[in-house]
C-alpha cells in the first residue's frame, strides 16, 4: 500500500496492511507538522508532488526495504495540500517478525522519502516569509522576484 493523498492519513489502515501471521513488531513513523522551524512560527505547510511518479518511488522504497530486510511489510501514505500545525503529513509503517528490521527500515524509508520521491513542500512563516526546498531556492525567489528578507 503506497498512497498520495489530500485526504487525512488513517494511521490504523496503513497498520492493518502490514499486519500478519509472521509479525513480530510493527514500527510506524508519523510526520506532523511543528509550529515551530529554524526559530521561526510556522503557520502552514503545502505539499505538492508529481502524484504518478511520486507513488511509483514509494513502490520502490518498499521493494528497497523487502530486499534490505527479509520478511518485512512496508506501507507509506504521504499527505498534499494543506496542512495545519499538528495534522499528520506522512505515515510510514513497517512489519518484520523482529523489531531491529523494522525500526532500521523505518529509519531508511524516511530518509529515501526525502531523497527520491517528488514531493516538494512549501512552508509559510509567521513572519511572512516562506521556505522552498532549500534556502538558496528561497533566496534566489527574492532576488527574482525583487523581495528582501
Amino acid at each position: 500500500m503506497f498512497k498520495i493523498t489530500y485526504e487525512p492519513i488513517a494511521v490504523n489502515e496503513l497498520i492493518e496492511h502490514v499486519l500478519h501471521n509472521n509479525v513480530g513488531a510493527i514500527q510506524t513513523f508519523i510526520g506532523t507538522v511543528r509550529e515551530m522551524t529554524h526559530g521561526k512560527q510556522t503557520l502552514r505547510l503545502e505539499y505538492h508532488a508529481y502524484e504518478s511518479m511520486a507513488v511509483k518511488m514509494l513502490e520502490r522504497i518498499g521493494k528497497e526495504i523487502e530486499g534490505k530486510w527479509p520478511g518485512t511489510t512496508v506501507a507509506i501514505t504521504h499527505r498534499l495540500g494543506t496542512l495545519a500545525i499538528q495534522e499528520i503529513a506522512v505515515v510510514i509503517a513497517v512489519s518484520s517478525p523482529h523489531r531491529q528490521a523494522s525500526h532500521e527500515a523505518t529509519s531508511y524509508a524516511i530518509e529515501r522519502i526525502k531523497e527520491v520521491v517528488p514531493i516538494w513542500k512549501k512552508e509559510y512563516w509567521a513572519d511572512g516569509s516562506f521556505w522552498v526546498g532549500d534556502q538558496l531556492e528561497q533566496n534566489a525567489y527574492h532576488e527574482k522576484e525583487g523581495h528582501h528578507g
